[in-house]
C-alpha cells in the first residue's frame, strides 16, 4: 500500500519501521501510567519495557526464520540481510520470547509478576494494533484471495519487493482485522484495568482473547509454509491455543479468594 514513507535516492524510510516506533512509544506511554497507578516503580516499568520491546523484535524474527527455515538453510546469508531486518517477523513469536524475558527480569528485579503483566497487558494490545497498520503498509502479512466487498488489493511493485505481497488480486485485509480487532481489546482491558481486579486477570483476559480472536483471523491469512500435523491449522494456531489456554489458567487462578488490586488513580 505505502512501505516507503520518504524515498531520497535509494534511501528510503519504511512506513512499517516508523509504526512499529510509534507502537513502542504508545504502548510505553501507556504501561507507564497503568504501573503508576498499581504503585509500581516507573523506572522499572520503562527499563522493563525496552527489554522486552527488544526480546520482542528478536523472538519475531526468529520464528520467522524457523517458519522459513529451508530458505535460510539454502542461503544462510540472508538471516542478515536488509529484507530480513525489515520483515515484521510472527508475532507470536516476540510475545513468547518478550514473556519469557519479563519474567526473567521481573524476578531478577523483584517487581510482582502478576500486577507488573497487568500493566502491561493493555499496552501490548495498542502496539499491536498500531504495528499492524504498519503490516497493512508494507504489504507482509497478507490475506488469502477473496471477492469480498471489502477487500483490497496492492499496486506498489515495491511492496512485492520488500514482502512479496502479490499485486492486483483482491485478498482479505487481514491486518486490518488484526488491528482493528486489537484496539478494541486495548480499550476493554484499559476499562477493566481501572475497575478491581485480582493480579493476573488483566494479563490472563489479553492472552486469551487476543490468542482466540488471532486464531480465527488465521484462516484469512495466506501461509506460505505447510500446515502441521496434517490438519486445517497453521502453527500460528497452535501458538495461539496454547497462549490462550495460558490465559485460561491465569484466570482461573485469579478467580481463588485473594487480594483484590484496587487501582491508584494518581
Amino acid at each position: 500500500m505505502f512501505p516507503k514513507l520518504i524515498s531520497i535516492g535509494s534511501f528510503y524510510l519504511p512506513t512499517y519501521g516508523v509504526m512499529v516506533a510509534l507502537a513502542f512509544l504508545a504502548g510505553l506511554a501507556i504501561t507507564v501510567r497503568l504501573g503508576r497507578r498499581s504503585g509500581l516503580n516507573a523506572e522499572g516499568i520503562t527499563n522493563l519495557a525496552v527489554y522486552v520491546a527488544l526480546a520482542g523484535m528478536l523472538g519475531a524474527k526468529i520464528l520467522m526464520i524457523v517458519f522459513d527455515w529451508r530458505h535460510y538453510a539454502s542461503d544462510p546469508g540472508d538471516i542478515f540481510s536488509l529484507a530480513t531486518l525489515q520483515a515484521a517477523g510472527v508475532f507470536q513469536g516476540g510475545l513468547i520470547l518478550a514473556l519469557v524475558t519479563a519474567v526473567l527480569y521481573m524476578r531478577s528485579q523483584g517487581l510482582p509478576l502478576l500486577a507488573t503483566s497487568d500493566a502491561f497487558a493493555p499496552g501490548l494490545a495498542l502496539g499491536h494494533a498500531i504495528g499492524k497498520v504498519g503490516c497493512f503498509a508494507a504489504g507482509c502479512c497478507w490475506g488469502i484471495e477473496t471477492k469480498v466487498p471489502w477487500a483490497v488489493k496492492f499496486h506498489d511493485p515495491a511492496a512485492y519487493a520488500l514482502t512479496g505481497v502479490p499485486l492486483e488480486i483482491a485478498l482479505h485485509p487481514a491486518q486490518l482485522y488484526e488491528s482493528g480487532s486489537e484496539a478494541l481489546i486495548f480499550g476493554f482491558l484499559y476499562w477493566r484495568f481501572g475497575r478491581p481486579h485480582a493480579p493476573g486477570q488483566i494479563i490472563g483476559l489479553y492472552l486469551v482473547v487476543s490468542s482466540v480472536t488471532r486464531f480465527f483471523i488465521e484462516f484469512t491469512r495466506n501461509h506460505e509454509q505447510a500446515l502441521p500435523f496434517g490438519l486445517p491449522l497453521s502453527i500460528t494456531q497452535w501458538i495461539a491455543i496454547g497462549l490462550a489456554a495460558a490465559g485460561a489458567v491465569l484466570l482461573v487462578r485469579a478467580r481463588r479468594p485473594a487480594r483484590i488490586n484496587q487501582p491508584v488513580h494518581a
